[in-house]
């Protein structure tokens, strides 16, 4: 397939705000010669799928026909269309990670499967990211066999396309789309910039995690990302360390299609520390046991350019898990898991604007009030 890069231009000081947005269509992250690598499974998808009459593009492009968006006008049509216009915002389905694993606990399989992605805005003209909402979806399960390829492939499609109650990635798009804005003015950024985590902490997630250097961390990040996006209804540009390299993000298009967008400097960053997941055992009976699964992080929020700090606090977070007495083997990380996200889903919520009394006994901070009431501010300069 013909494969042509477009130049990097910078972002010019002219408002961004478009009332046409121009879909782009499903696409993936990083290195073009890598994707059938970093991949497979959404690639047997896609394959699955057009090999049906169902493309990736065609089922993005049915659901958007189906959404109702509010702040601007969707145009389906070809991205070709838009070279030589002197405004021109473009959005896609940008998949950004694939993580699909199963471990052997005795004579059980834990299977792991998820995926994540982006809803990304970005300016045709200067090949620059606008906006970035980020989106997730997961799959926990535990197999008495080791999981098919038949299985996997399943539970892969159910995640794209949704199971029942459960949205997929690709409504989680259209959903994102539906009350996403383009700012009318040069806007801020903010991006979650730094990650760490403590080894205790990495041994207690799945070996998947810790196939690279950034997995684990890409994973963190994305965790509060999605966060911030859903939660607290503000854009992130995406963790570039994870997929980025040289300030600049590739993505590729089915259709052969490579672009090299520029992420934007941001001006506010998040740090995340996970420093510890613990469990305590709270109650026993003859039916089985109850735990208390904690995670334990350290968020930061910084103005990089004068170092001024908004928030700078712990916070913790315990989730209730009922094990029977009948189960012999208990897999921790799906509760540490919802230990986690609930902890990101609890505190964005309160940047949001929610008044939750969980605030009071889950942060370490003596002013932690002034320093919401700061976050906040910060937080709405980049709507």
């Amino acid at each position: 397939m013909r494969q042509f890069l477009i130049a990097l231009f910078a972002l010019v000081g002219a408002p961004v705000w478009a009332a046409t947005v121009s879909l782009a269509g499903f696409s993936y992250s990083g290195d073009a010669a890598s994707i059938a690598s970093r991949f497979p499974y959404t690639q047997r998808f896609a394959a699955a799928m057009t090999a049906a009459g169902q493309s990736p593009d065609r089922l993005v492009s049915q659901t958007l026909a189906n959404t109702k968006i509010e702040h601007f006008t969707l145009q389906q049509g070809e991205l070709a269309q838009l070279k030589g216009r002197d405004q021109a915002i473009a959005v896609a389905m940008v998949i950004t990670s694939e993580t699909v694993s199963h471990e052997r606990f005795g004579g059980l399989y834990k299977l792991f499967v998820n995926l994540r992605g982006q809803a990304l805005f970005f300016d045709f003209k200067s090949m620059t990211i606008l906006r970035s909402y980020p989106i997730t979806a997961a799959y926990l399960d535990v197999l008495a066999a080791p999981p098919s390829d038949e299985l996997l492939d399943d539970r892969v499609h159910k995640l794209f396309v949704g199971d029942g109650d459960k949205t997929g990635l690709i409504q989680r798009f259209a959903s994102q789309l539906a009350t996403a804005q383009l700012p009318d003015h040069v806007p801020r950024f903010l991006q979650v910039g730094r990650v760490s985590i403590t080894p205790e902490a990495l041994a207690e997630l799945p070996e998947a995690f810790k196939a690279t250097p950034t997995t684990a961390e890409t994973w963190l990040a994305d965790q509060l990302s999605e966060m911030l996006a859903t939660r607290a209804g503000v854009p992130v540009l995406p963790y570039a360390k994870g997929y980025a390299i040289g300030n600049s993000m590739a993505m590729r298009f089915a259709d052969g299609t490579v672009f090299n967008l520029k992420i934007p400097e941001a001006d506010y960053t998040f740090s995340v520390d996970l420093k510890q997941f613990k469990r305590v055992k709270t109650g026993e009976s003859a039916a089985g046991a109850s735990y208390v699964y904690g995670s334990f992080v350290d968020l930061k929020l910084v103005e990089p350019l004068s170092g001024r700090s908004y928030l700078d606090a712990r916070i913790k977070n315990g989730e209730v898990k009922l094990v029977p007495a009948t189960q012999s083997e208990v897999d921790d990380f799906p509760a540490y898991s919802v230990s986690l996200r609930s902890l990101f889903s609890k505190f964005t919520s309160v940047l949001g604007g929610k008044d939750d009394p969980w605030v009071r006994s889950a942060v370490t901070a003596s002013d932690i009030n002034a320093q919401i009431s700061a976050t906040k501010t910060v937080l709405q300069s980049c709507k």
